[in-house]
């Protein structure tokens, strides 16, 4: 069978997320690892700067989703990606006045959190309107293979690269492909649909339009199954990302490009799960990725308890990661493809900015557990828990999917 072709205003969006993926990619724990490296960050202050700079980011975009709701997607996606890369662009310019503070990491860990919320919600509504209903699987997959490939790649060369020129030079570099990203998304050309009327004309946007993409979200049994159960499983994911962090590069003494190359090898299975996902679902359906998928991406977490220093440990680590990011690129793209379909046009931008805020704001409860817990107890205990919680997560996941309902049209008066 041919690759299918999406049309050439997808591959301009596909090409601006893959170049600001490949430098998100370079950049992968940049802040953290300046915490560490340069501030000399303890394991306390590392999980603050991961989970309070996207728990606050989360808050600071509540009152964007109306507004990104009722207006034209790629303004918006534009927008974001050049606020990102002015936020990231500030760390080199402070680090080489020797101006850089903790504090700054966390203003701009808020700041690239909210508008990836924005951006997130923008795309994902744009997307459904680019792209035909039958094509949307395949183009998530080939975000997602994307995605993984930009990891796979970008942190070893952002290890060498900092070893080469200094702790700041991937942020630099991530700042630059925001900034490319925007041109690509300008560059998409074509007339963008108009967005849906805004109730009431013209007007202030009630802030607490957002609440409408939570009342869909958990209406809903069948998305409230998978979006309660992506909270957990993606929090606790990452949650364990500075706590590896001090496990490796403090108490077990890895290399920084051990450390990257521990993160980046695996991903190499992102590109066979987020490939073989249209084939998965057309023999099996969806409901046999949601649950034995879903599944089986939750019970390998709890092997990075058993990490070593050397060689041992860094196989461990990847193997464990491996596990986790086959299943995970499998079952994301589905995920997000049956999270458009089951959600009316006229939602797309609330019901997307909710996820993202619920999924940030349970990430950073979740890392500021585990850091407080390794804190008192040691990275290695707080791992476990991670892990044995994870275990739990497919009790979560719907028993039965079914194909989505039709759009409920928007109630008179109300968006």
């Amino acid at each position: 069978m041919g690759r299918r072709a999406l049309g050439r205003r997808f591959g301009w969006l596909w090409a601006a997320y893959a170049v600001s993926a490949y430098g998100s990619g370079l950049g992968f724990g940049a802040l953290p690892l300046i915490a560490v490296l340069v501030l000399h960050a303890g394991p306390a202050e590392v999980s603050v700067l991961s989970a309070v700079g996207p728990a606050v980011g989360a808050l600071v975009a509540v009152p964007l989703a109306p507004r990104v709701e009722f207006r034209r997607k790629r303004p918006v996606m534009v927008a974001a990606d050049l606020a990102r890369c002015a936020a990231m662009a500030s760390v080199p310019a402070a680090y080489a006045l020797g101006l850089l503070g903790f504090g700054q990491l966390l203003l701009v860990s808020v700041v690239v959190a909210a508008a990836k919320i924005a951006f997130n919600a923008a795309g994902g509504a744009h997307l459904k309107a680019l792209v035909r209903p039958e094509d949307l699987l395949v183009a998530n997959s080939r975000l997602e293979s994307t995605n993984w490939s930009s990891i796979a790649i970008g942190p070893p060369l952002g290890g060498a690269a900092i070893g080469a020129f200094g702790p700041v030079v991937t942020v630099l570099a991530d700042a630059v492909s925001y900034l490319l990203s925007a041109l690509g998304i300008a560059a998409i050309g074509g007339r963008e649909e108009p967005p849906p009327p805004r109730p009431g004309g013209p007007g202030p946007v009630r802030a607490g339009g957002v609440l409408d993409g939570w009342r869909h979200l958990l209406g809903d049994p069948e998305l409230r199954a998978l979006y309660l159960n992506n909270l957990l499983v993606s929090g606790l994911i990452m949650a364990t990302e500075p706590l590896l962090a001090v496990l490796l590069l403090r108490q077990l003494a890895f290399p920084p490009w051990q450390y990257a190359l521990a993160f980046a090898a695996p991903c190499l299975g992102g590109l066979l799960g987020s490939r073989l996902a249209h084939r998965v679902v057309a023999r099996y359906g969806r409901p046999a990725v949601f649950r034995t998928v879903g599944t089986l991406r939750a019970v390998w977490l709890i092997g990075l308890v058993f990490v070593r220093p050397g060689l041992p440990g860094l196989l461990t680590v990847i193997a464990v990661e491996l596990a986790i990011i086959v299943h995970m690129s499998l079952y994301t793209p589905v995920l997000a493809t049956h999270r458009l379909e089951r959600t009316p046009a006229h939602l797309l931008a609330r019901t997307l900015t909710a996820w993202s805020i619920g999924q940030q704001a349970a990430t950073a409860a979740l890392t500021a557990l585990g850091g407080l817990l390794a804190h008192a107890t040691g990275p290695r205990t707080a791992l476990a828990t991670a892990g044995l919680l994870m275990l739990g997560t497919p009790f979560l996941l719907p028993r039965r999917p079914r194909a989505p309902r039709p759009a409920p049209a928007p109630a008179p008066g109300r968006p």
